[in-house]
């Protein structure tokens, strides 16, 4: 089965953090972007199979937005 899935990446001083909000605790990291992607895709993929296709549809049939803001801090 096919399923598209949202992936944040944060960049730090040890390499490139990733995870999926549509699935909590999946998460993992790489020392370059492209790492950090094949190994979410590996750890969604995992993660995926222990669910059932009910619950795979609740997960990912959720909204997920993203957007920046502005902020100010005396």
């Amino acid at each position: 089965m096919d399923y598209k899935l949202n992936v944040t990446i944060n960049k730090d001083k040890d390499g490139y953090f990733v995870f999926c909000p549509e699935l909590p605790g999946c998460h993992t990291q790489g020392d370059t972007i492209e790492e950090a992607l094949v190994n979410i895709k590996e750890a969604a993929g995992l993660y995926l199979e222990t669910m059932t296709k009910d619950e795979i549809n609740e997960a990912l049939n959720k909204e997920i937005l993203t957007t920046s803001i502005h902020l100010n801090v005396a």
